[in-house]
C-alpha cells in the first residue's frame, strides 16, 4: 500500500488554493466592469423603451424586452409574522430553515428531538490552515 505523505499534500493544496482565490479575484475584477457595461446599456436601453412608450424592440441583433419586476420587502418583521399567523398563511415565507437559529432551538430544546419533517444530514469536511510561518511570508 502506497503510504501518503500529508506534508506534500499540504503544501500541494495550501498552493492550489491560493492559485484560486488569485484566479478568483481576476474574475471578480473582469466581471465587475462587464456587469457595469451591462448596467449603463441597460439603462440606455429603458429610457429608449420609455421614451418611444413600447414594451419591446426589435434590432437584427436581438429584442429588447422592457419588463416590470416586482419584489415584496417587509419593514415590520413582527407585524408581518402575525399576520401570517392570524391568516394561516405559512407558505407566504420560503421554504428553508435558518441553519443557525434552527441549531439554536435544538441546543435550548436539547432532548426533544427532531421536529416532524426535518431531518438532519451530517458529514466530515476538511479543513486546512496555513501554518504561522506560512502567514509571515505572504
Amino acid at each position: 500500500m502506497n503510504e501518503v505523505n500529508v506534508e506534500e499534500l499540504v503544501e500541494v493544496y495550501l498552493t492550489i488554493r491560493r492559485e484560486r482565490d488569485r484566479a478568483e479575484k481576476e474574475h471578480e475584477a473582469v466581471m465587475a466592469v462587464l456587469k457595469a457595461d451591462m448596467v449603463q446599456i441597460e439603462a440606455a436601453l429603458l429610457d429608449v423603451c420609455n421614451k418611444v412608450k413600447v414594451n419591446s424592440l426589435n434590432t437584427k441583433f436581438g429584442t429588447v424586452i422592457r419588463k416590470l419586476n416586482e419584489r415584496y420587502v417587509c419593514n415590520d418583521w413582527d407585524g408581518f409574522k402575525q399576520f401570517v399567523l392570524e391568516q394561516q398563511a405559512v407558505d407566504l415565507f420560503e421554504k428553508r430553515i435558518h441553519q443557525g437559529n434552527f441549531k439554536q432551538f435544538l441546543l435550548e430544546h436539547n432532548g426533544d428531538g427532531l421536529p416532524p419533517g426535518v431531518n438532519v444530514m451530517r458529514e466530515f469536511a476538511i479543513s486546512v490552515r496555513k501554518s504561522s510561518s506560512e502567514f509571515q511570508q505572504e
